[in-house]
Parts: structure tokens; C-alpha cells; sequence
């Protein structure tokens, strides 16, 4: 797209404004156009730019969070609660996101090479844990879907050749307790739509994970912000003895490094291959019983491209580990 006069930024100014005051807000087309001047300072206006120069939008960066289980959002001593909430700070403060979708270990599809996305704009919560006490049932997280988005990503993931189909459900807890962490209503409210997206059924498939994830890269560019819900290393077997001993189990140590090194390789093919590789690894199943912890994560490699990916903070605990990451950079 090329800018040729101020005259014109300024009619889009206008433009946005307009839409944003209007009662029936499209939120994918205010996405869109918010992302647009995202970019754009008070010294674009003050100097047009020239005909060959290219405006470029930028792109919010992806996250994986580590999200615990339902207590944790109590655990304010633990050390990953400030940790959430400062990449949710980071979110709100920096990113400045038009809407959030939002991949979580608790959605698997139950239709075979198909994703389900989360159609509803009233998004109870479902509190798919038991034997907790009566008041975690109890919980609430303020917040609300988009249909436009939903569609929007399902029209990207039928680009790219995968079977989406819309469905009428609530956040699980791999999304409201790390984001009552994250964006607390309290401290740093959340009022954007939040769309949730399954996994695949298939917990083996890293490399359709990763795909997934590429098919909806452009919500990136739509100043959508993208975040992936699992476990670094998550092992409730062992959970229980871990708590009496106190010991923390080698593969929490070794597939902890492991994602490090794969996440933090050569971005593309590389990158790839090493992450397909984690579910390979020696010390996989014991890291994870079941894979769907670890996939969002592949979900993450996929959306992310070529941004590299970095460890913002870990802590092998137990049976399990605190991995969060980033991929992409944040503006100052």
C-alpha cells in the first residue's frame, strides 16, 4: 500500500474513527486498519511519504504460556504468577492487541482432521476439573468472542486446505486461569474479544500442528494477537509423589532444555524439524504422557514464521516445567 499525502492519512483517520463509533463494529476490519496505524507516527503526517515508500504494518508477537492447573491462579507466591502477569502487561501495555485468539491444550476436536472454532459471543466458563473445592467452580473471567473473528479464521484455515467448523462453547481453564492471571480484572482488565481454537485430535502430529499454526499467520498482520496454552512438561502421574518428595524429575530438567534449544533454533525448516524431533525424544513420554500440552507450542512455531523464538522464563518443578516464550519482537 502506498501513501502519497497526508490528506489521505488522514481521511483513513477519519475513516477508522467512524468505524469505531459505529454500533455494528466489524472487529476484523478494525483490526485490520488498527494495525495499519499502529505504525504510523505523528512525523508521517507531518512529512508525507513519497510514492516508492512502502508502509509496512507491523506484526504482534506470539506467546506460549505454561499454564498450571486451576490453583494456580490462587498461588500468588509461586513464581510463575508475576511472570504471567507481566507477559500480560506486555500484552495490553505494549502489543495493544484488537482481539486475542487463543489455542489451549483443553480443546481437542473430536472430529478427525477437522478444528473446531468458537463461534459464540457469550463464552461461559467450563470448569473441566474435578475433585477441587466448591469455590473454584465459582470463578468468573469477564470477557466475550467475536463472531467476524471466528469466521476470519476459519476462512484462513480453509485456505490453506484444513476443515474447520464452527462451535457454540466456553474458555477452559488452559485459557481463563492464566488469563485471570494475565490480564486480571482487577489490575489490567482485558476488553477485547477473545476467540479460542481447538487442537487436532490427533496428539502425535507435531508437523499438522505446526501447519495449523501457519494457516492463520495472517491474523498477525490484522493486529490480532496469538497465544498458545500447554505445558512446558506436564506429567500428573508423578505429580503426587513429586509433592511428598520434593524432587524435582530428570526429564523436567532435560526436555525443559530440550524445547529451549528446538524453540530458539534457526527459524523454517530447522526449526521445524527440531520441534517435530521433542516427540521423538527418549525422555518424551515421561515429560508427557499425552502430547496435547506440548502441541500448542507447535501451534506457535507455525504462526510465528520466521520470527525467532525466545525463553522469557522457566522453572522445572516436579513433574512439570514453567516454560513461557515469545516469538517476535515487542515495540518499545
Amino acid at each position: 500500500m502506498f501513501i502519497t499525502g497526508s490528506r489521505l492519512i488522514v481521511a483513513l483517520l477519519v475513516l477508522v474513527a467512524a468505524i469505531y463509533l459505529s454500533s455494528d463494529l466489524d472487529i476484523v476490519a478494525f483490526s485490520r486498519l488498527t494495525s495499519f496505524f499502529r505504525t504510523s507516527s505523528a512525523s508521517n503526517l507531518a512529512n508525507p511519504l513519497q510514492p516508492e515508500q512502502l508502509v509496512v504494518m507491523s506484526r504482534t508477537p506470539v506467546y506460549f504460556v505454561s499454564h498450571g492447573g486451576p490453583s494456580t491462579m490462587y498461588e500468588k507466591d509461586h513464581p510463575v504468577f508475576p511472570k504471567l502477569e507481566e507477559i500480560g502487561r506486555e500484552i495490553t501495555l505494549k502489543v495493544k492487541p484488537s482481539a486475542i485468539v487463543v489455542f489451549s491444550a483443553h480443546w481437542q476436536a473430536e472430529r478427525p482432521n477437522t478444528i473446531e472454532v468458537n463461534v459464540s459471543e457469550n463464552e461461559p466458563l467450563l470448569y473441566d476439573f474435578y475433585g477441587f473445592p466448591k469455590h473454584y467452580y465459582m470463578e468468573k473471567f469477564p470477557n466475550k468472542g467475536s463472531p467476524q473473528l471466528a469466521r476470519r479464521v476459519m476462512q484462513l484455515l480453509g485456505e490453506a486446505g484444513i476443515q474447520a467448523v464452527p462451535e457454540e462453547r466456553g474458555l477452559d481453564h488452559g485459557v481463563f486461569v492464566p488469563f485471570k492471571i494475565m490480564f486480571s480484572p482487577e489490575k489490567n482488565p482485558l476488553s477485547i474479544p477473545i476467540v479460542q481454537v481447538s487442537l487436532f485430535d490427533d496428539d502425535t502430529d507435531a508437523a499438522a500442528h505446526i501447519k495449523l499454526g501457519k494457516a492463520v499467520q495472517k491474523l498477525r498482520e490484522e493486529n490480532v494477537q496469538v497465544i498458545v496454552s500447554g505445558m512446558a512438561v506436564h506429567n500428573l502421574r508423578d505429580l503426587w509423589m513429586t509433592r511428598t518428595t520434593g524432587q524435582t524429575m530428570p526429564y523436567s530438567v532435560s526436555f525443559d532444555a530440550a524445547m529451549k534449544e528446538a524453540v530458539e533454533s534457526k527459524p523454517g525448516d530447522d526449526r521445524n524439524k527440531a520441534m517435530e524431533g521433542l516427540l521423538r525424544r527418549p525422555d518424551s513420554r515421561k515429560a508427557h504422557p499425552s502430547f496435547e500440552h506440548l502441541l500448542p507450542i507447535h501451534v506457535g512455531v507455525g504462526v510465528a514464521g520466521n520470527d525467532t523464538g525466545r525463553q522469557l522464563w522457566t522453572l522445572p518443578e516436579g513433574s512439570m516445567s514453567w516454560g513461557q516464550y515469545r516469538f517476535g519482537e515487542v515495540e518499545a
